[in-house]
């Protein structure tokens, strides 16, 4: 077995890198017989550390809880404990693969990574002069993670015990996710035809990283197999391909109001409704429905705010703050940013989380509003928002809150129409009032008095 040469006078040992993987993999096998194993191109770098001004504010959204991908946080404490289980991992997927020794089946692992190993180090920013060698073998190692994991939990059907047993999946999930902790995609695609598609010869990258996109999806609405397959080869990591669901299928000049929006508890004080949009184009669709005489919309209904539906948990604040990061660091677009935006302008207090949870366009199932609405008030501080566009809708909506009319109606509609008893209680006092004014009426004047 020979060694690969690389670019810029790179080797990587292939035979080396094998055996060593071979060595972490056969002590696998020595562990197993005493006990069973229960798991619990030339462009800028598109995995780095996030800016500080982000990862300053809140450290803990881009750390690594469990597992360390890549070589950006090799050397953190508290990943250390979890590297010796990847070779558990790499143990189970390789004897997935049946028509192939392993030792084959790692050979043409590191073969792919090691062709492209000044490409796949060209992806990372900051990072220390890592041996070819040891490169490699990382790659190897995190891409057959990977693809073990996300295969055993959501495609390997016959062992829900050791399903049941992952108790550090969902942290295992979200460390996936985070900006500093990717693998180049294209590195898991070739890893992925090495292994997986041996033993699954019908079964695409697209549609096996779909169970792993929904389970990340932050909002109500479906993530579809055609929304990102026109994308999926220019995708740089995992972080990237998650954000790509949230993109509009067709260019939008205008998201985000360039002014100031009311606060949810506000619009609603002054007649404006708030419901669910599950738009297929886009996933994060905000749009707003006006009459025809917008004017007069105070008289002819009230206007009607469409939002995606957002599901708030512990981990929300992760994937938010990652997605933004990469956004204004590394992308042109500020299509989570804007969402995250809006939510912040119409959150200031928890009376708002309210206001939207109870318009179901919100799932908080953090138990706490005042939490909730914590969370969503500090996610873009700190965030540039460059304006890419002028929506009219926007200027309508504060013309109509502004107005005399919408807020006095609105008024007169809760405290007299609110419930079925306001409006017996109204009707009847207006009857009352009437009788009043009859029998005053006929005090006066008397019938029999013509006078």
């Amino acid at each position: 077995m020979e060694n690969v040469d690389v670019e810029l006078g790179g080797k990587v040992d292939v035979q080396n890198t094998v055996q060593s993987l071979l060595h972490c993999v056969q002590n696998v096998d020595v562990e197993l017989r005493g006990e069973v194993y229960v798991t619990i191109n030339k462009c800028r770098p598109s995995i780095y550390m996030a800016p500080s001004i982000f990862r300053d504010l809140r450290p803990n959204s881009f750390d690594p809880r469990v597992v360390s991908i890549g070589p950006l946080h090799r050397e953190d404490k508290n990943v250390k404990a979890f590297e010796g289980q990847k070779a558990c991992y790499i143990h189970n997927l390789l004897k997935r693969v049946k028509n192939s020794p392993r030792e084959k089946t790692l050979e043409a692992c590191v073969q792919k990574v090691a062709v492209s190993i000044k490409q796949i180090k060209g992806c990372y920013a900051g990072i220390k002069a890592y041996d070819d060698t040891e490169f490699a073998k990382m790659m190897v190692m995190d891409a057959c993670f990977i693809l073990e994991f996300f295969y055993m939990l959501c495609w390997y059907t016959e062992s829900d015990e050791a399903k049941l047993k992952m108790l550090l999946a969902p942290s295992i999930f979200y460390d996936l996710v985070l900006l500093e902790n990717q693998i180049p995609f294209f590195v898991l695609k070739d890893i992925f035809l090495c292994t997986i598609k041996q033993f699954e010869p019908d079964l695409s990258l697209i549609e096996f990283i779909i169970p792993v996109l929904k389970f990340l999806n932050l909002f109500e609405v479906s993530i579809k197999i055609r929304n990102i397959r026109n994308n999926i080869y220019s995708t740089t990591h995992i972080l990237d391909l998650l954000h790509q669901c949230y993109h509009p299928r067709f260019y939008t000049l205008s998201y985000f109001p360039s002014s100031t929006l009311h606060s949810a508890v506000e619009l609603d004080r002054a007649g404006v409704n708030f419901k669910p949009n599950r738009d297929a184009k886009w996933p994060l669709a905000m749009e707003l429905e006006l009459s025809r005489f917008w004017c007069f919309t105070w008289s002819l209904g009230k206007p009607t705010i469409r939002m995606p539906v957002l599901r708030v948990h512990h981990f929300t604040e992760l994937v938010l703050r990652n997605i933004i990061a990469y956004e204004q660091s590394y992308l042109g677009d500020n299509y989570v940013t804007s969402y995250a935006r809006a939510m912040d302008m119409l959150i200031d207090t928890q009376e708002d989380v309210a206001k939207l949870v109870e318009s179901k366009v919100l799932v908080n199932d953090m138990g706490s509003n005042e939490e909730a609405a914590n969370m969503l008030n500090s996610i873009c501080k700190e965030v540039a928002w460059l304006h890419i566009g002028h929506d009219e809708h926007w200027k309508k909506l504060d013309t109509y809150c502004n107005g005399y009319w919408p807020k006095n109606i609105a008024r007169l509609r809760r405290t007299y129409f609110s419930n079925p008893w306001s409006i017996i209680a109204l009707i009847a006092g207006m009857v009352l009032f009437a009788l009043t004014v009859i029998q005053t009426f006929f005090t006066i004047k008397p019938p029999g008095n013509r006078n």
